[in-house]
């Protein structure tokens, strides 16, 4: 529990820096990193897919997936992108002699692609108009939110398991207490925007925010943590003490990120 608290209190800052201080591209380029090391520990340290040119094709597509998402998503360019992904696995495939099963390709696909893309969403965010430095953070205060909430309440409360086969740590007390905190902390976020920085803020939104990405931020974490049941391991790295590795720290963060994204679109939390 100190080492993960030091450790939070440690890259907090690393992080505030990084989304609201350095050049949109600069934030990229790190984001693609860590969605790189995401696409190893889902491929490589699960022993999923222990062919090291296919872990390389999917640490670079993840890469990629984030800086196109940086260049907002431009559909041609990601096309071209998914298309040369798709064909250098098949590819692999065929020089193998099909001993590189169809199910490695789709784990690949998963990893390279989906995860990156999904994640990459606080990307497109971040490069939103002239806000997104405002509102990239929304992601963060949900999921970490949720996530203290919930690891609170469930300590002190907790009585009934959430999903007892899949992770015995939660409980259905904890994420009460979690959606709670993200809606608290939503609102608050808005008075902070609202005050400080004099934007409008829909505060029905603000809820609406805290509840949804509080519920698709459990779903997401419940995801990552049947791979690592089925796999057998507790953490998929150590890249972060006292967490784990990325998909630890950012497991719910790959439903929130896309939800608010969408959300920020279609119901817009500031003018």
């Amino acid at each position: 529990m100190k080492t993960r608290v030091i450790s939070a209190v440690l890259l907090l800052p690393v992080l505030l820096l990084l989304l609201m201080a350095a050049p949109t591209i600069a934030a990229a380029i790190v984001w693609g990193l860590l969605m790189s090391i995401a696409a190893y520990e889902l491929l490589y340290c699960t022993e999923l897919v222990k062919e090291p040119r296919l872990v390389i094709h999917a640490a670079v597509m993840a890469f990629a997936v984030v800086i196109w998402s940086h260049y907002n998503a431009i559909h041609a360019l990601g096309q071209i992108g998914l298309m040369l992904f798709t064909g250098v696995l098949f590819a692999e495939m065929m020089l193998s002699h099909i001993k590189i099963t169809f199910d490695k390709i789709c784990m690949c696909m998963v990893a390279g692609f989906v995860v990156p893309f999904l994640l990459g969403s606080i990307i497109r965010i971040l490069t939103m108009s002239r806000v997104g430095r405002y509102i990239v953070l929304i992601p963060f205060v949900v999921a970490f939110a949720s996530d203290a909430g919930a690891y609170f309440t469930g300590h002190f409360f907790g009585q009934h398991k959430l999903a007892p086969v899949i992770s015995q740590n939660k409980t259905i007390e904890g994420a009460i207490g979690g959606i709670i905190s993200a809606i608290v902390c939503m609102i608050i976020y808005g008075i902070v925007l609202k005050f400080a920085f004099d934007f409008q803020v829909n505060f029905l939104y603000a809820v609406i925010y805290g509840l949804l990405g509080s519920l698709v931020g459990i779903f997401g974490d419940l995801c990552f943590s049947v791979i690592k049941r089925q796999t057998g391991i507790k953490d998929y790295g150590t890249l972060i003490p006292g967490h784990g590795g990325v998909l630890d720290r950012f497991d719910s963060m790959m439903m929130v990120g896309p939800l608010m994204e969408s959300l920020l679109i279609l119901i817009p939390l500031v003018v």
